[in-house]
Formats: structure tokens, C-alpha cells, sequence
């Protein structure tokens, strides 16, 4: 099956059209890092029960997915949701520009 496309090709529609797909995406990476993390921890807690008295000490290892691959989602999440797509900002700078040049 084949993808909806924007009815128009106007530019609005598709930088509309990016961002939902940005968007979407980032939906399903987030509840893949949710879903795999809480089985890492599960995995984690079952196999350390009852915790040993050298591990007490120790960090979990799940931590380390948890923290590093939770910094990517919440990038991709600021460049989905946040005001900061670079293409965007380029365009009202230079909107701002050709204002200033007319004055």
C-alpha cells in the first residue's frame, strides 16, 4: 500500500508532510525504547534477585541503553516537536532579510 501524499505541492504542504513524518517517527522510536528498556530492566531485575552483596554497590547494567539511547530519543523528540528545524529557521531568516532590504 502506498503512502498518502499531500493532496498540493505547494511547499507549506510539504514541509507539513515532513514534519508529520518526522513525527510519526518519532512515536514509534519512542515506544520501541520504551517497550525494549522495560524488558531490559525486567530481564535485569530477574536475574539479579535477590541482589548479591558485591552487586549491591554496583550500577545496573540496563542503565547504560537507558541513558545513552534515551538522549537520541529525546533529540529526535526536540527535532520533531521543537521549533528547531534548521530548514525552518533558514527560511525566516531569510524572510528577515528581504524585509530588512526593503526598508
Amino acid at each position: 500500500m502506498q503512502p498518502l501524499r499531500p493532496t498540493t505541492d505547494t511547499a507549506r504542504d510539504q514541509r507539513l508532510w515532513q514534519i508529520a513524518k518526522a513525527r510519526t517517527k518519532f512515536q514509534s522510536h519512542l515506544v520501541t525504547y520504551l517497550l525494549v528498556n522495560a524488558g531490559l530492566w525486567l530481564l535485569w531485575a530477574v536475574t539479579t534477585w535477590p541482589l548479591e552483596e558485591h552487586h549491591r554497590f554496583f550500577l545496573p547494567w540496563p542503565i547504560w541503553s537507558t541513558i545513552f539511547w534515551g538522549a537520541a530519543v529525546v533529540a529526535q523528540g526536540l527535532a520533531a516537536y521543537g521549533n528547531y528545524n534548521r530548514g525552518e529557521r533558514t527560511q525566516r531568516e531569510y524572510e528577515r532579510l528581504l524585509n530588512q532590504q526593503q526598508y
